[in-house]
């Protein structure tokens, strides 16, 4: 089976994908790069066609696109406009120099999706906290670009529950957390950071709302008539009515299954709901491996999936 992931790279623990090559803490920025298959750049070529009415050969050249492809393998990328505005591996890479030199990020993890079609990098920021039961969530900064337009370059901040390795992008009111570049305009890294905040304004509001989850107790109709609205699937009633594999597999994870779910903070709490669906997105969900898992979670189905349940969560609160 052919793998989404080309190549990654990582520093600490296994990541929860269970996927790359294992690096020493305070490597520099060119070892990153080699390690986590990002040392090529995207480049660009005409598009030709052949026109063979005769059966002949008769190319011509098509001015209002042009091919993308990579300076190592040759291989081809995708087929953009030419107003399409490339950002290239190592501009991911730089983009955390000076967070990480400044003392507080330090870059975990980095890789290629789909043979270079989607670049990554993930920096854990420093701030942590505990929620109730000894819940340790950590803030990570994650910034991402596509060269086939299927994702802009966004960095956002994302969470990680440690127990569980369970990830959720931050969101606080109407602000998300993320910044998004889209291919038509320049990538400014500077901007985006100031954009950002990197000061994570908004972690300590993000806190707070998980905290809340996690002390407000639920009843089992409240939890099924929950998942039931996340999956946007009908209440299984009567005898004869039989759940689907997902409500099945969240109802399990929320009732003793999931790793962490019986801590204090979890157990019969909002917050047990919501990392139920994100250990489902994360570690369960069907998927072909590991890597389309890691694709989905984070930039696909997955993670609207943990967006919508998170918003399910807040409304508890109300």
């Amino acid at each position: 089976m052919s793998h989404l992931v080309e190549t990654m790279a990582y520093v600490g623990a296994v990541p929860w994908h269970g996927l790359g090559n294992p690096l020493s803490p305070q490597q520099p920025e060119s070892v990153w790069l080699r390690e986590a298959g990002m040392d090529w750049t995207i480049e660009h070529g005409d598009v030709l066609f052949n026109v063979s009415p005769d059966g002949g050969m008769h190319i011509r050249p098509y001015s209002d696109a042009r091919v993308l492809y990579r300076s190592d393998t040759l291989a081809p990328l995708s087929v953009v406009s030419p107003r399409y505005k490339v950002v290239q591996p190592a501009e991911v890479l730089h983009f955390y120099r000076d967070l990480v030199s400044a003392g507080g990020f330090e870059l975990e993890t980095a890789g290629v999706l789909k043979g270079g079609r989607k670049l990554w990098a993930l920096a854990r920021t420093g701030q942590e906290t505990l929620l109730k039961g000894g819940d340790r969530v950590k803030a990570y900064l994650l910034l991402a670009t596509s060269c086939d337009g299927t994702l802009c370059t966004t960095a956002q901040f994302t969470s990680l529950r440690v127990v569980c390795n369970n990830t959720l992008q931050m969101a606080v009111a109407d602000k998300t957390g993320a910044v998004k570049v889209p291919h038509s305009t320049v990538f400014d890294p500077v901007a985006v950071k100031e954009a950002l905040g990197l000061g994570l304004s908004g972690w300590e509001a993000f806190i707070g709302n998980l905290k809340a989850l996690s002390q407000r107790s639920v009843s089992p109709e409240e939890a099924r008539q929950y998942f039931a609205e996340v999956l946007d699937e009908p209440l299984a009633v009567g005898e004869d009515s039989v759940a689907s594999r997902a409500m099945q597999q969240l109802q399990a994870l929320y009732s003793g299954a999931g790793m962490g779910s019986l801590l204090t903070g979890t157990r019969g709490t909002v917050w047990g709901l919501l990392n139920a669906v994100t250990e489902f997105v994360d570690h369960k969900r069907r998927a072909r491996s590991q890597d389309y898992r890691l694709d989905s979670a984070w930039f696909g189905q997955g993670a609207q999936l943990k967006t919508q349940a998170l918003d399910h969560a807040l409304a508890l609160l109300d």
